[in-house]
């Protein structure tokens, strides 16, 4: 009977010493907000160019006024030809929300640009579609902007 009972003890003691750490459970939306947040730092500084670059997915669109869209590696070649030494260009994501799937997502909020030769401030609205890479990375698919918001 002794061994009987100290058998049954044995898985207890066991699962009482596996190590019950939380599951780390991450918002996704706050994810893909926090993608958008550091796209923006990472444009203020090191440039447009090299965010928009490191950022864009290799089928991105990007939407500008006055052109029809650009896609993929005529995108990339777009942002390439960029200069972006005159200006520094930010943004705040101010929503968005991510598919059930966690695959897709938007963001969408405020940008300024500031022109450092006389510290002139615009600033726009932007929408911008996200991709989930297989790395985990947020990716943008889509990106436009729009002019205009007064002070």
């Amino acid at each position: 009977m002794k061994k009987i009972v100290l058998l049954l003890l044995v898985p207890v003691m066991l699962v009482g010493c596996i190590n019950k750490r939380p599951l780390l459970v991450i918002d996704p939306q706050a994810e893909l907000m926090n993608a958008d947040r550091a796209f923006s730092k990472m444009s203020e500084e090191e440039g447009v160019r090299s965010a928009f670059i490191k950022y864009i997915d290799t089928d991105g669109v990007l939407l500008r006024p006055n052109q029809y869209p650009i896609m993929g590696a005529d995108a990339v070649d777009f942002i390439s030809q960029n200069e972006d030494t005159t200006y520094t260009m930010t943004w705040e994501p101010k929503g968005g929300t991510v598919a059930q799937s966690g695959e897709l997502g938007y963001t969408y909020g405020v940008y300024t640009l500031k022109l450092k030769k006389n510290n002139r401030v615009f600033q726009g609205t932007y929408v911008s579609v996200w991709k989930k890479q297989h790395d985990g990375q947020w990716r943008f698919v889509m990106d436009s902007g729009n002019e205009g918001v007064g002070k």
